[in-house]
């Protein structure tokens, strides 16, 4: 046995011996998974000890990210890759008669997110680990995640994601940087020393207690942290006398309305108690992270204005913009500062990403919430409002109009966006087109104000994750044409280029693409019991439900093409499977309704024995990263299909990219930015763009009606709707779209988008479609999320990547 392998082994059997405490043979699969982790887990304690002794050294800057979720995915695999290790764990188990895969899926998928906001938090941090910016993640530790997600009678039901069932080896709790969050209460103000002093009497504390896990960079260059904050009460309490009474619940009412706050993600927020326990949850983890940060500073014995040289606080959207008014409290009420030393700390500290052009997205909070809930926070941000109007340039024309547009305070609510690019140095969109639309709509005023703060910087995705891991087949493919530099520099990829005209390289390419189809194929057919044809095209669209995201659009095309070949069995549909994966909100009637039509749809279609040999219609249940690593390496068509302007980016097109699918969308979000590096011939784009979708909206002149009754094809597919074809009635969605005239363009962009998908499903089995998908993966480089976190490094937090 090779040297190497046998000290592998030897470590690993000691692992089992301390954790198990019995022989191998004896131990389970999870037993053996965890001891797994134990020893990866220990070999990143090592290097992250390097890495904070040689930072501390250099004097490096810090970023601290706050979101309200990191979707990290399956970390074991992912860092057996990074540490160059996971072909000699496979034969190691292999020779002990265990499966590395069988081990890999003991790991449950994190439930700390939810879709595209999570998984670009999580690959920032991948990739600031490999670049080596000193980076903590801060977030929350949520007991029961988001849901998971259960398809039952064509219907979505909710469940607890228990992801914690069996404890999670890779956090580590530090109970002693515990900190306590304080609610409610009163504010006394005093004089003191020639000033106000503010002081917080009689609240209700809550424990935050921090878990750290650890986040390894590629070749264990460098191991940040993710930080997530459990709540709980700061000293457990039982109510004896209802205990004993049989009033179980109110016994332990404390405990439980403390622990209530980690909880679920995103509790529905349609009543007060929704809405406070929301509320309670952004203030409790952006407390306790700059609690941290404080103590992270004051450690360096640097003077406060020195913050901003060590410190960067970056909010990932409006959830964790309460830093801005809670950094000005800890330095004012904490550390004495003056309100103009504080908030010139403050600003040049925080930055912010807006992720949403929706204005219903645009997070708003009632003013007697946080009176209530948070009344010295509230003070604070009525005195940073106060002086933004107080101070305002009112020489400006309209200046009334920008006021009002500006303010904080407006309509009893406080609104978060406008706090959060008031309280920054930087704001920043996430795809040129979304900056555009935050210039010209959602932000303009502030942009009229203060163009100088407003940056771009396109998302990008982990190339390591979701090719190299997710995908060994093309990844080998790679690697055997231009050599391994594209895994730490994917701009690498470029040099594929050259193979577009290699046809044994393009036929190649084609035999790497089944493969992973026959694999999914395998995995639907075991896990959701239908059968797939690999040798048909694959076609994804998987993303949250939403209505601008138009899966209504896609089940739409499926039934044109259902219809067209009811009507002629032998016409030149090629044949298909249609994937759709993704969770709607608890509360959002209409995504509901629309996974229950394309579960409908999916029936109509597989249970025709005329059609379903041609066309497959699945919903894929609970759809996280473990099974999107699963889907984009079999794709051979990605729907990237939004209403155009409604997308701040997506992020699913990029990963689509990197497997070689080729995009069929509008020119939304990053769709625009892959055109620009693929060319017209290499993307298929479709119907209204962002400036006619936003005239039709603001001037009219659209008529959904009229559109319908110029098409005698989308004429037969609403008919389903209504006639009783797919077992049931869909009048909701039919009034969505023509009593309230279609807000997102479903029927407007219907022809187009059937014209385009039968265009690109013709040229699928041709050597021309592997020339469009070679030319995708080698243009994806500039979509890695390595390039995003080095500009975001560059220009807003001032570090040297």
């Amino acid at each position: 046995m090779h040297p190497e392998k046998e000290q592998f082994k030897k470590e690993y059997l000691e692992y089992i011996a301390q954790s198990c405490s019995k022989p191998f043979s004896e131990c389970s699969s999870r037993e053996k998974y965890e001891a797994l982790v134990y020893m990866v887990k220990d070999c990143c304690s090592g290097l992250r000890t390097e890495t904070v002794r040689r930072r501390q050294k250099e004097g490096a800057k810090t970023v601290f990210y706050f979101s309200m979720e990191f979707l990290i995915g399956r970390l074991l695999e992912n860092y057996l890759i990074q540490l160059g290790i996971r072909d000699l764990a496979e034969e190691v188990l292999a020779d002990l008669g265990t499966d590395l895969r069988e081990l890999l899926e003991c790991e449950r998928d994190p439930g700390l997110g939810n879709g595209g906001l999570g998984r670009l938090a999580a690959c920032f941090l991948d990739s600031l680990a490999a670049e080596d910016v000193p980076c903590v993640g801060m977030g929350i530790r949520y007991r029961y995640g988001l849901f998971r997600q259960k398809i039952f009678n064509g219907k979505q039901t909710e469940e607890p994601d228990d992801w914690l069932v069996d404890g999670y080896p890779w956090e580590t709790p530090v109970f002693s940087e515990a900190v306590e969050v304080p609610f409610g209460g009163r504010v006394d103000r005093r004089w003191e020393d020639g000033r106000i002093v503010y002081e917080l009497r009689d609240t209700q504390n809550v424990l935050a207690v921090p878990y750290d896990v650890p986040i390894l960079g590629y070749d264990g260059r460098a191991v940040n942290r993710l930080r997530l904050w459990r709540a709980g009460p700061v000293h457990k309490q039982l109510d004896m006398e209802a205990f004993n009474a049989g009033d179980y619940s109110r016994a332990q009412r404390t405990n439980n309305e403390a622990e209530a706050i980690s909880c679920l993600l995103y509790p529905a927020d349609h009543t007060a108690a929704g809405q406070r326990l929301r509320l309670q949850q952004e203030y409790f983890f952006v407390c306790a992270g700059i609690r941290n940060i404080i103590e992270f500073f004051r450690a360096t014995g640097l003077p406060w204005d020195k913050l901003p040289e060590r410190v960067s606080i970056h909010t990932n959207d409006t959830h964790p913009a309460l830093c801005v008014p809670e950094l000005m409290r800890v330095l004012m009420d904490g550390e004495g500062l003056t309100w103009k030393e504080a908030w010139s700390i403050t600003c040049r500290t925080v930055s912010y990403t807006n992720h949403t052009v929706m204005p219903e997205a645009l997070e708003k909070w009632p003013v007697t919430l946080l009176q209530s809930l948070l009344p010295r926070i509230y003070q604070i941000i009525e005195e940073i409002d106060r002086r933004w109007r107080d101070e305002f340039d009112t020489s400006l024309p309209d200046w009334h109009e920008l006021w009002s547009a500006t303010a904080i305070l407006f309509g009893g609510n406080v609104r978060m966006a406008n706090l959060s690019v008031i309280g920054s140095h930087a704001v920043n969109g996430v795809a040129a087109l979304h900056t555009e639309i935050l210039k010209e709509t959602v932000l303009k005023e502030f942009y009229a104000l203060m163009p100088g703060k407003f940056q771009n910087k396109t998302n990008g995705v982990s190339h390591r994750r979701f090719l190299l891991q997710a995908n060994p087949g093309l990844a080998k493919y790679i690697t055997d044409r231009i050599g391994d530099g594209w895994i730490t520099n994917p701009g690498e990829l470029v040099m594929l280029l050259p193979f577009r005209d290699d046809e044994d390289s393009l036929r190649e390419l084609s035999k790497v693409k089944l493969a992973a189809k026959k694999n999914l194929c395998d995995y639907i057919a075991r896990d959701f019991g239908i059968a797939c044809n690999p040798d048909g095209i694959i076609d994804v669209q998987v993303k949250r439900i939403h209505a601008y995201k138009r899966q209504l659009l896609n089940a739409f095309k499926i039934l044109a093409l259902y219809d067209r070949l009811k009507a002629d069995p032998c016409a030149a549909v090629p044949a298909t499977t249609f994937l759709f994966a993704g969770k709607a909100a608890q509360s959002y009637a209409f995504a509901k309704d629309s996974i229950r039509f394309v579960c409908a749809v999916a029936d109509l279609v597989n249970s025709d024995p005329l059609v379903r040999e041609r066309i497959k219609v699945v919903f894929m249940e609970n759809f996280g990263v473990s099974m999107g690593e699963k889907i984009y390496p079999a794709a051979d068509i990605s729907e990237q299909i939004s209403t155009a302007g409604k997308e701040a980016s997506g992020t699913g097109c990029m990963k689509f990219m990197f497997n070689g699918a080729v995009t069929l969308g509008t020119l939304d979000g990053a769709n625009v930015e892959i055109r620009d590096r693929v060319g017209d011939e290499n993307i298929s784009i479709f119907g209204l763009t962002a400036e006619e979708t936003e005239r039709f909206t603001t001037r009219g002149g659209y008529s959904a009606r009229a559109t319908l009754e110029s098409d005698p094809v989308l004429q037969r597919v609403m008919a389903h709707l209504t006639d009783g074809s797919l077992g049931t009635m869909f009048w909701d969605l039919y009034d969505a779209l023509l009593k309230y005239n279609d807000e997102f363009f479903v029927l407007k962009d219907f022809a187009p988008y059937l014209a385009a998908w039968d265009a690109l499903a013709a040229e699928t089995g041709n050597l021309s479609f592997q020339k469009k998908s070679l030319t995708n993966i080698a243009r994806a480089g500039w979509f890695s999320s390595d390039r995003t976190v080095r500009e975001y490094a560059r220009e807003i937090w001032n570090i040297q990547a």
